[in-house]
């Protein structure tokens, strides 16, 4: 017993050290960035007592768990601001003991300047004489690298992305209080890699998604191939390493005497039996759950008292489903804008009765958008069933969907190519977040520009999961004996032999920013005296260097190279080989980082095109969807819940 005490105690000392050695390292000064724009402030002057005050006060602030602070002091013009983040990792004590040395040095690297930062590697701190709280600054400080090479670039390169894309959205959808994330992968070359990305906290989720993005803009060009780098923002930052460089936050040692060591040992002990028994028993339900889900959701729907309308209320706010409230109408059904009673507008899917969609797909749609919450996702509000009535609520999107706009010829005009790329970038982060980063992988299966709405500053949305598929995280293929989309926007593997993956949504995108760039449908049409295809007409002036001539004339552009590379990752989407197809993940990076080089694309799939897909009018809310039985030994359904992943 005395042996393992001693061995506890010297465990607990050795830790005191490393902490102490931590502290000290919290002092190596990252960058400084002394703003020119805000100019200097004059010695003795009001602002530099304000100043000089509000820094001393940082060493008298309590330690907190999240690691923000943000003080003010003074009246305007000669107010003095100041916020103050420390790593998410680090621990509290250390935490202060950076920012008080960030106290003592910012003045000293900014001399007289009444805004300016600096970087520490455990913490950041920032004055200004405006206001900076809650506003964010994408400003590019600086871009750190380590010098050596990785092995397999392009293999480190892909993981890479993904992993930051991934840590992004879960950083940006923090709390008020902290927004951080740190993760690891190992690349297909077995190379680590480590990455961790953090806004302060005080920043929007939309504003912190903005930071980082352009954060991550900058990797390429900083640290492209090499084994280490990072990017600091004025509001954020972005790391990577391939070893470990950040850790959990750790729990204070007790004191260190005998009788101490050994409540720890008779507690410890037991207590670990405890959690190794948990663990064995977490994995025992966690190889159930797949079949369990299915019920689980089942029940969900059952009795969602939080989510089911009542008819009536409905029926009030639609006024009966006057043909004056009539959005639009679709293969299953229509659509209705209401307005409830304490002033909220609606919009109502009401499922027609001859519809194809049972119950279990009614069922498939509600669960699927429930749970998702995104911003570039349309929300559903709740439901309602009434005898053979089913009705779905949405949020109301005042602006339609998106193929109102690009396939009218005065509408078009409307979108000009900063809208149309915002549209594009959206739609994007939506399927990024449907395939990768939602609690459920899904596979949308039907995207295409009537399925994306546009709320009241054009921002996209994706809509209509009515057959859509779930998948368990570590799937990544299904087969299906009935195909269910549009004709034009699916991939020729899903079309042919009825298989679908991730990658199918993918092709449908990059239909769907060829359109968006064109302002053609991708059905046929003549073009002079020939009868093209929007993927052969698009391919063709690719290989021929015309794509000028694919640009929507309603765009006044004065330059076309942006507008070429959407047209390059369009053709990336739309390859016939599914591994040629980049992932969402990557299109993202691809859109927000100009540098990035892209991968020349081979000649797209063939276009599948069939007398039953309608040519719309502009009027027409929804394309016609189609519906094909192929041979197959599956005995799928078309819209299964089963091997949800939760």
């Amino acid at each position: 017993m005395e042996m393992g005490s001693s061995t506890l105690l010297f465990l607990l000392a050795l830790s005191l050290v490393f902490n102490f050695c931590t502290a000290q390292n919290s002092n190596k000064l990252t960058t400084s960035s002394c703003s020119n724009g805000r100019g200097n402030f004059t010695a003795g002057s009001t602002y530099e007592v304000n100043l000089n005050n509000l820094l001393s006060s940082f060493s008298s602030i309590t330690a907190n768990d999240y690691g923000f602070y943000n003080l003010s002091v003074g009246q305007d013009p000669d107010t003095a601001n100041a916020i103050a983040l420390c790593r998410g990792d680090v621990q509290p004590d250390v935490c202060l003991s950076c920012i008080n040395n960030a106290t003592s040095e910012i003045t000293s690297e900014c001399p007289n300047r009444k805004e300016a930062a600096i970087w520490y590697d455990f913490c950041m701190l920032r004055y200004s004489n405006r206001s900076i709280v809650g506003v964010m600054d994408s400003s590019l400080v600086r871009g750190l690298l380590n010098p050596s090479n990785v092995t397999d670039a392009d293999s480190f390169r892909g993981a890479l992305n993904n992993l930051l894309v991934d840590l992004m959205n879960k950083a940006s959808s923090g709390d008020s209080l902290r927004k951080f994330a740190t993760g690891n992968v190992i690349d297909p070359a077995l190379q680590p890699i480590y990455a961790l990305e953090q806004c302060t906290p005080d920043l929007s989720q939309e504003d912190c998604t903005t930071c980082l993005e352009r954060a991550l803009q900058e990797i390429p060009v900083c640290c492209g191939g090499k084994r280490g780098g990072q990017v600091i923002l004025t509001s954020c930052f972005v790391r990577f390493e391939m070893e470990r460089f950040y850790d959990e936050p750790a729990v204070s040692p007790p004191p260190a005497d005998s009788n101490t060591s050994r409540i720890i040992i008779a507690v410890v002990v037991p207590t670990a039996s405890v959690v190794i028994i948990i663990i064995c028993i977490y994995f025992v339900l966690r190889a159930r759950k797949t079949k369990e889900n299915v019920e689980t959701l089942d029940a969900e729907i059952i009795n969602p008292e939080s989510l089911q309308f009542d008819f009536g209320t409905i029926r009030t706010a639609t006024n009966n489903f006057s043909d004056d409230n009539k959005l639009g109408q679709g293969g299953f059904g229509s659509v209705y804008k209401g307005r409830l009673s304490f002033g909220q507008d609606i919009a109502v899917k009401r499922l027609s009765r001859e519809s194809k969609q049972g119950d279990l797909e009614f069922k498939n749609e509600v669960l699927l958008v429930a749970k998702l919450q995104h911003r570039n996702l349309v929300r559903l509000l709740g439901f309602s069933l009434e005898r053979t009535e089913r009705l779905l609520v949405y949020e109301f999107v005042p602006n339609a969907s998106l193929d109102r706009f690009i396939f009218d010829p005065k509408r078009r005009e409307q979108l000009n190519w900063e809208q149309r790329y915002k549209i594009i970038g959206g739609i994007a982060r939506g399927l990024l977040y449907l395939h990768e980063d939602s609690r459920l992988r899904i596979i949308h299966r039907d995207l295409k520009a009537s399925n994306v709405l546009l709320d009241a500053d054009m921002n996209p949305k994706i809509a209509d999961f009515g057959m859509a598929r779930l998948f368990t995280m570590d799937e990544t293929q299904g087969n299906t004996s009935r195909i269910v989309g549009t004709y034009g926007y699916m991939a020729p593997e899903y079309a042919m032999h009825g298989q679908f993956s991730v990658k199918s949504d993918v092709f449908s995108f990059g239909v769907l920013i060829l359109e968006i760039v064109t302002g053609r449908r991708n059905n046929c049409f003549n073009d002079r005296d020939n009868i093209e295809d929007l993927l052969s007409y698009s391919w063709k002036n690719w290989r021929e260097g015309t794509t000028v001539n694919l640009i929507d004339p309603a765009l006044k552009v004065s330059s076309s190279s942006e507008i070429t590379r959407c047209i390059h990752i369009g053709l990336l989407c739309v390859q016939e080989n599914v591994a040629d197809r980049p992932t969402m993940a990557s299109v993202v990076i691809m859109l927000n980082s100009s540098s990035l080089t892209l991968a020349m694309p081979s000649e797209p799939a063939f276009f599948m095109h069939s007398s039953t897909q309608s040519d719309l009018s502009s009027s027409s809310t929804y394309s016609s969807r189609v519906t094909v039985s192929i041979t197959s030994h599956s005995n799928d359904e078309v819209f299964p819940l089963a091997n949800v992943g939760v």
